[in-house]
Formats: structure tokens, sequence, C-alpha cells
């Protein structure tokens, strides 16, 4: 066993967790370190927006109490960053796609999610990620609102997915037939971000 996994899956153990939870080329972390490609941005609440639509049936604006106002679900998730470290048991509290869905009505022919945030930034899934029972559209997260450092006042949570696909500073939801590659994919980041797997980068 590599010397580095050997002290990554000691350290889990330390913490009281089981390895088996920690994928291949991560470490154990228990803070939420912060990550991001440009400033910070300052997103007012009060003119803040959810745009959902593409293929749909009924293109869907919500505004941040709109949102708050939707049926709520409350998830325990361990999410992994690209950039190796992987934190358990993440508190989440947010809108789960079903309730969206609801409002939107997406057609047979809709396949992916392509998350729009601040700074013009993209991250592409398949609505089947955003579909699982963990993934959430997120405004609370450990018990408080979400800080503009972790992306607040909303973001994604896509956590079978390496965390990029997570976007910060979210307002927009495109529902799309076809895949189209977000702002990390196109500089080479991998498409399908699987953990396990450790499709880190495509090249």
């Amino acid at each position: 066993m590599p010397l580095f996994r050997s002290k990554a899956e000691a350290k889990v153990r330390e913490a009281g967790y089981d390895p088996a939870r920690l994928p291949p080329g991560q470490y154990f972390t228990e803070k939420w370190p912060v990550l991001h490609a440009g400033a910070v941005p300052d997103v007012d609440v009060s003119t803040w927006t959810l745009r959902i639509w593409g293929d749909v049936e009924n293109e869907v604006t919500l505004g941040y109490d709109e949102l708050k106002a939707l049926p709520a679900t409350e998830v325990v998730a361990d999410i992994h960053c690209v950039t190796r470290w992987s934190r358990f048991d993440a508190h989440f509290k947010g809108v789960h796609w079903r309730e969206l869905a609801k409002l939107c009505s997406p057609r047979p022919s809709a396949h992916f999610v392509i998350a729009h945030a601040e700074h013009g930034f993209t991250a592409n899934s398949p609505l089947a990620a955003v579909e699982d029972e963990k993934a959430l559209v997120v405004y609370e997260a450990d018990g408080e609102p979400l800080t503009p450092e972790h992306g607040g006042p909303v973001r994604l949570v896509v956590p079978s997915k390496y965390f990029w696909k997570s976007a910060k500073w979210l307002n927009g939801l495109e529902i799309s037939s076809i895949d189209k590659l977000g702002f990390w994919e196109r500089y080479g980041y991998h498409n399908d971000a699987d953990y396990w797997k450790e499709e880190r980068y495509s090249f």
C-alpha cells in the first residue's frame, strides 16, 4: 500500500471513521477548505434569483424567499474535492430537484443539468446525478446560512461527484438534452468526475 494511502487511512481511523469511505488519492480533513476561482461575489439575497430553463415545459424564476418556501430536505453527505481533501458528514439543507421538477416539468429528452453561477461559471452534470437523494440546491450548511466563502447565498451540492461540480453562487439551472462542458471541464477537468475512479483530469 502506498505511504500516502496508509497515512490517509490512519488519520481516518483516528477520527473514528471507516477508511473505506475515503476515495483513492484523497486525505481526510475535519475543516471545510475554501477554494474557488476569482473573488467572492457580493450577492444581495433581496435581488438574487434562480432561473430554471431549457428543456422544460415551464421556465421558472425563484427568489430567495420563494426557494426557501419550498419543501426542504436535510442531508448528511461526504464531500470530496479534486484537490484531494475529503470531509465526512457535512450537513446540508435545501431543496431537492424533485421539488423544482414539479415547477418546471422537464421534458423526456432532458438528460443533463448545466449549473450557472456568478462570474459566468458553469458546471455540467447528468440529470441523474442531480436527482440523487443527497443532491440539493443548498442554502444552509452545518446548521447555518450558507456563507459567501462557501457559495452562499445558494449553491448546488452534488455529492456523487468531485466537488467542483457543486457550483458555488448558483443563479441558474439549464436543463438540456445534450451535454455542455462546464468551466473546469473546458480546461481539462474530467467530464464525469467520479472520485472512486479518480476521474480528476481528462489528459
